[in-house]
C-alpha cells in the first residue's frame, strides 16, 4: 500500500504505542472481509509476533470499528515492500483469532489470482477458498489447555513443591505439548489439586482453545478389482501417467463418448498418484452423481472424503480438517472442492467438465475449471478434463494443441451407441389435437421396454406441475411480484412458486386482477409429467428426481438405489438424471421437450441443448441388450438436435464454432458481463450507461480494443425486487479487460439503491 493512501486511512499523530523510525518493527498486510476490503497495513505488537502467521485471521481497527481480516503478508525492515511502510504511522492489530493459519500459504497465490482474474476483493477470494463451516469453527468445542510457563525452570528452583507437583513438571518437561486437565491427571496419575496449585504458583499457564470433534468415520466399500482397459483407454492412461510422473502442469482433455470408460481411466491414474504418496481431487457437477462416484472410488481407495452441500457444517469442517492433516487420498466434490487443502496435490480431475454448475454464481464468480488450471500450474501437476460433450472452449484449446486431446471413441466392450430418433411434435399441433406430453410413439416404446424387462428414463428439464398460470378472462399471466418471471404451479403443495427468488403464494381460486373464477394452468413440469406417466402406466413403479423431491440428505442415494435394484421401472426428472449415471438395464430414454432451452436469448443455448440431449441419450444401451432414444422436439431440423441424434459432437462443433468466431464470442474472445440492479429502472439504466461510458473512455486511452454491447435490459428484467440492466464487453484473450474495468470504476460512486457486479467469462446471460 502506498504511503499517501495509508495516511488517508489512519491517524497521523504519533501515539504511545508507536515506534521510532530506527527501531525493529513488523507490519502485517491485511485483506478485510468486508468493505472497504483493502488490503491495509497494520503494526504487529510485540506480544502478538509469535502468534501471528501469514494466513491467520486478525481483528483490526478501522475508524470506530474493529473488522475481521486475513493476514496476507508480514513485512519487516528487510522485506522488499519495507519502503512502502511507515511503521510509526500504523495502528496495531487488535487481536489474532487463529492459533494456526486458516488458509495455507501455498493457497494465497491462488487467492490473489482469483481476485485479479475475477475482479473481486482479495478478502472475498480468500473466503471462497475457506468454507464457512471452517471459518465458523463448526463441530468444535472449547477446552482449557495447560502448559509450562516460559520461566518455570528458574522459578521452580526456589519453590517447595510436593512429589505430585514435581511429577507433573517432569512430565511436561519430557513432553511439552499442551494438555487438558483430564489428560494431565491421567498421565500424571493425580487429581486436579496439584495441577491447580502449580497454576496458582505461575508454573503452569492455561489457555482456551477450540478443538474439532470427530463426527464419524470415513466408510469404505467392499473392495473391487480393476476393470480391463481397451486400447483407447490404455493410451489415455499412459498419457496421463506420463504427465503425473513428470509433474508436468498440463491440461489433458479426455473426449470420450458416453459409456467409453472415462471413470476407470481416472481411477487408474489416481492409483499412480496415491502410490507416490500424493493426493487427487475429483470434481463432479451434480450432487446426484456423488453416491455413484463415491461408491466407485471407495471400492478402490481406503481414504476418500466427499464434500457436498448435504453435509452438515460440522461434517464439512471435520472432512476439511482430515484433508489438511494429509489423512485423505482422494477428495470428491462439487465446484468448491477445487480448493480442498491437500498438502501433496498430484492430480485434479474434472468430470463432465462442460457442466454449467462449475461456474460460481456469487462473488467471486470463478469457474472451477479455470481455477483448477491455475492451481495445477502453481503446484506443477496435471489437470484432466473429461466429457462426452466438452465445452467448446475446452475443445478448441485441445484441437489447437494448447491442451492435449485424448480420444475415447468406443464404448467399453465395444457396445454400440443407442439408436436415436426424433419425434416431430409439430404434427400434433398442426392437426389441432389435444396434446399429450408423451407422444403415441413414445408410449408404445415405454410399454415395449418394460414388457421386455428393461427400464426407462424420461427427461424434462422443468420442475413443478404447470409452468404458466393464466386468467382466460383478462389474459393476465400470474407473475412473481419481485421478479419478471411467471410463477410455477406446484400441485403437491397447492402453491405458486418463483424458481428464482422462492416467493410462494397459495393456489388462487379466482384471478387476483379481475376476479374471474376460472384459472388456466398450462405448461409442463416434472410433477405434471409424473401424473401423466402414472395415469398411462398405473401398473409400473415410477420415481421423480428433481430439486423438489431431492431435498433431504440421502434422497439421491435412496432413489438411485431403488432404480438400480429394479424396484423402480421408470425414472423421470430434470438434468440431474442426464449425466454420468450408469444403469445397464436402461433400454429406453425419452426426451420430452428437447427445445426447452434451445431458443433462449443466450449464445450458448444450442450448445447446452446439444449437450443435454447427448448426455441423457448416453444413459441408454449400456449393456449387451442395447438401447433406444426418442427425442420429442418442435425443431427436428435444428443442427443441435440433428447432431445430438447422430451422437456427432464434431458435426455440432463445425456448425457452432464459425458462428462464435464471426461474433468474437468464446472460445475466440473474452466475454465479461456487467450487471447493474436498482430500485427503479431509471437508476439501474443510468448507472449502467455511466459504467459503459467510463469503460469506453478508458479503452480510448489504452492499447486494448474491445466491443461494448449495451447497456440493455437483462432478459430477466426484474429479480428479487431489483430492476436489472447489463452490458457485455467482448475482447481478445490476450488483453487484460479486467484492468480496464478496474481503472474505469476505481472512483465510481453509485446511488444508494444501486449495486453492480462483474462476471468474467459469464456463462449465464439471464
Amino acid at each position: 500500500m502506498s504511503r499517501d493512501k495509508q495516511q488517508t486511512l489512519f491517524d497521523t499523530q504519533p501515539e504511545p504505542w508507536q515506534l521510532d523510525d530506527q527501531g525493529d518493527w513488523l507490519a502485517a498486510r491485511v485483506a478485510l472481509a468486508e468493505p472497504p476490503f483493502g488490503p491495509y497495513d497494520y503494526l504487529v505488537p510485540g506480544n502478538l509476533e509469535r502468534r501471528l502467521a501469514i494466513g491467520c485471521r486478525v481483528r483490526v481497527p478501522l475508524g470506530q470499528r474493529k473488522l475481521l481480516g486475513y493476514c496476507v503478508d508480514l513485512i519487516g525492515p528487510a522485506h522488499p515492500l519495507a519502503r512502502e511502510i511507515q511503521p510509526q504511522r500504523l495502528k496495531p492489530i487488535a487481536e489474532v483469532i487463529d492459533r494456526s493459519p486458516i488458509i495455507a500459504s501455498r493457497m494465497l497465490p491462488l487467492a490473489h489470482w482469483i481476485a485479479d482474474e475475477y475482479v473481486c476483493p482479495l478478502g472475498a477470494a480468500i473466503e471462497s477458498i475457506v468454507p464457512t463451516s471452517v471459518r465458523e469453527q463448526a463441530g468444535t468445542r472449547e477446552f482449557l489447555f495447560f502448559s509450562l510457563a516460559d520461566d518455570w525452570a528458574e522459578r521452580s528452583s526456589t519453590m517447595r513443591l510436593g512429589a505430585q507437583q514435581r511429577r507433573i513438571l517432569e512430565m511436561f518437561a519430557l513432553s511439552p505439548e499442551a494438555l487438558t486437565m483430564k489428560e494431565l491427571c491421567e498421565r500424571a496419575g493425580c487429581t486436579p489439586g496439584p495441577a491447580n496449585a502449580l497454576r496458582e504458583k505461575g508454573l503452569l499457564v492455561a489457555s482456551r482453545t477450540r478443538v474439532i470433534q470427530r463426527t464419524h468415520d470415513i466408510p469404505t466399500e467392499q473392495r473391487e478389482q480393476d476393470l480391463p482397459l481397451n486400447d483407447d483407454q490404455q493410451r489415455a492412461l499412459e498419457e496421463i501417467v506420463s504427465a503425473v510422473d513428470a509433474r508436468r502442469p498440463e491440461t489433458l482433455l479426455m473426449f470420450g463418448i458416453t459409456g467409453s470408460g472415462k471413470t476407470e481411466v481416472y481411477i487408474r491414474a489416481i492409483q499412480r498418484v496415491v502410490e507416490f504418496g500424493r493426493q487427487a481431487i475429483v470434481l463432479v457437477p451434480e450432487i446426484s452423481l456423488t453416491p455413484q462416484t463415491r461408491q466407485r472410488f471407495r471400492s478402490r481407495f481406503d481414504r476418500v472424503a466427499v464434500l457436498h452441500s448435504h453435509l452438515t457444517a460440522a461434517e464439512r469442517a471435520w472432512h476439511w480438517n482430515q484433508i489438511v492433516e494429509g489423512r485423505i487420498d482422494v477428495v470428491i466434490g462439487a465446484r468448491s472442492a477445487v480448493f480442498a487443502p491437500v498438502p501433496r496435490l498430484g492430480l485434479i480431475v474434472i468430470d463432465e467438465e462442460h457442466d454449467g454448475s462449475f461456474k460460481q454464481d456469487q462473488q467471486p464468480r470463478y469457474h472451477a475449471r479455470e481455477v483448477a488450471r491455475r492451481r495445477t500450474e502453481d503446484e506443477r501437476v496435471p489437470l484432466v478434463l473429461g466429457s462426452a460433450t466438452p465445452s467448446l472452449e475446452s475443445y478448441h484449446r485441445a484441437v489447437a494443441s494448447v491442451d492435449r486431446l485424448l480420444n475415447l471413441p468406443r464404448r467399453v466392450l465395444d457396445l454400440p451407441l443407442p439408436d436415436v430418433a426424433t419425434i416431430d411434435m409439430r404434427a400434433d399441433y398442426s392437426e389441432k389435437r389435444k396434446i399429450n406430453p408423451i407422444s403415441q410413439k413414445l408410449r408404445q416404446e415405454i410399454r415395449y421396454a418394460i414388457d421386455h424387462g428393461g427400464q426407462v428414463i424420461l427427461l424434462l428439464n422443468r420442475r413443478g406441475f404447470s409452468t404458466r398460470v393464466q386468467c382466460p378472462g383478462c389474459r393476465e399471466v400470474l407473475q412473481c411480484p419481485d421478479c419478471s418471471i411467471a410463477l410455477t404451479y406446484h400441485k403437491s403443495d397447492s402453491k405458486l412458486i418463483c424458481h428464482y427468488c422462492d416467493y410462494e403464494t397459495p393456489e388462487p381460486e379466482i384471478c387476483p386482477r379481475c376476479g374471474f373464477e376460472t384459472i388456466r394452468f398450462s405448461g409442463l413440469g416434472t410433477q405434471r409429467l409424473e401424473s401423466y406417466v402414472q395415469a398411462l402406466f398405473p401398473d409400473i413403479p415410477c420415481a421423480r428426481m428433481d430439486a423438489d423431491t431431492m431435498k433431504r440428505p440421502g434422497s439421491h442415494e435412496a432413489a438411485l438405489s431403488k432404480f438400480r435394484k429394479g424396484e423402480t421401472k421408470i425414472l423421470l426428472g430434470t438434468q440431474m438424471i442426464a449425466k454420468g449415471l450408469d444403469f445397464p438395464n436402461v433400454t429406453l430414454v425419452g426426451v420430452i421437450n428437447a427445445d426447452s432451452a434451445l431458443h433462449m436469448p443466450d449464445f450458448r443455448a444450442a450448445e447446452r441443448t446439444f449437450g443435454l440431449v447427448t448426455q441423457v441419450a448416453g444413459r441408454s444401451g449400456r449393456s449387451a441388450r442395447g438401447g433406444r432414444v426418442l427425442v420429442q422436439t418442435f425443431s427436428p431440423d435444428h443442427p443441435a438436435i440433428v447432431a445430438a441424434a447422430q451422437h456427432d459432437f464434431r458435426a455440432f462443433a463445425e456448425y457452432e464454432l464459425p458462428l462464435r468466431a464471426s461474433a468474437g464470442f468464446p472460445p475466440f474472445g473474452r466475454l465479461i458481463r456487467v450487471v447493474v440492479k436498482g430500485d427503479t429502472p431509471i437508476s439501474a439504466h443510468d448507472t449502467c450507461q455511466g459504467i459503459a461510458e467510463r469503460i469506453k473512455k478508458t479503452l480510448a486511452t489504452s492499447e486494448i480494443t474491445a466491443r461494448i454491447l449495451g447497456p440493455a435490459k437483462a432478459p430477466v428484467e426484474r429479480l428479487r425486487g431489483k430492476w436489472r440492466y447489463h452490458l457485455l464487453i467482448v475482447g481478445r484473450h490476450d488483453q487484460s479487460l479486467q484492468s480496464v474495468i478496474r481503472i474505469a470504476t476505481a472512483d465510481l460512486k453509485c446511488p444508494e439503491d444501486v449495486q453492480w457486479m462483474v462476471d468474467v467469462d459469464a456463462q449465464d446471460l439471464q
